[in-house]
């Protein structure tokens, strides 16, 4: 079993579902150890899925949530309801961009932002970056989070 999020990870080959047609976590021991993210994901055959950016839009088109917690929870919401659409569930997700208007404020909320990313996702880390950002699209949005995602 490969290494997963925080741990020293194995070499590539070595990670979870390798030859298994799932996602392979790839840690390398000899890098720093990942927090919240892996450092590769290597995806067996599948159907790969763009996942356009996220924010923290309501069904009447509206963001909702005051600060980048409640934001990040609607965002990652809606990204995952748009991943179940096309097929793809929560552990198919390879590779995250999270983009943030106040990169700041994102680390100061670290702890809270991984207590919602295990509560809707898992345990599962994609590959993933987190972007500062001057504005997005809408002017009130203070998170997006974009994806990709394969589906086997």
């Amino acid at each position: 079993m490969g290494a997963q999020n925080g741990e020293r990870g194995a070499a590539a080959g070595e990670g979870e579902g390798a030859g298994g047609g799932e996602l392979e976590r790839i840690n390398p021991p000899h890098l720093a150890p990942p927090t919240g993210f892996s450092h590769a994901v290597r995806a067996a055959p599948g159907t790969m899925v763009f996942l356009a950016g996220q924010t923290a839009l309501d069904g009447s088109g509206r963001i909702v949530g005051d600060g980048i917690v409640e934001q990040f929870e609607r965002a990652l919401t809606n990204l995952l309801d748009v991943a179940a659409a096309s097929g793809a569930g929560p552990s198919d997700l390879a590779k995250l961009t999270v983009f943030a208007v106040d990169v700041a404020d994102y680390r100061r909320h670290a702890r809270d932002l991984g207590a919602v990313w295990k509560r809707l996702v898992g345990g599962a880390y994609p590959a993933m970056a987190v972007i500062g950002a001057t504005r997005l699209w809408d002017e009130t949005a203070l998170v997006e989070i974009e994806g990709i995602a394969v589906v086997r």
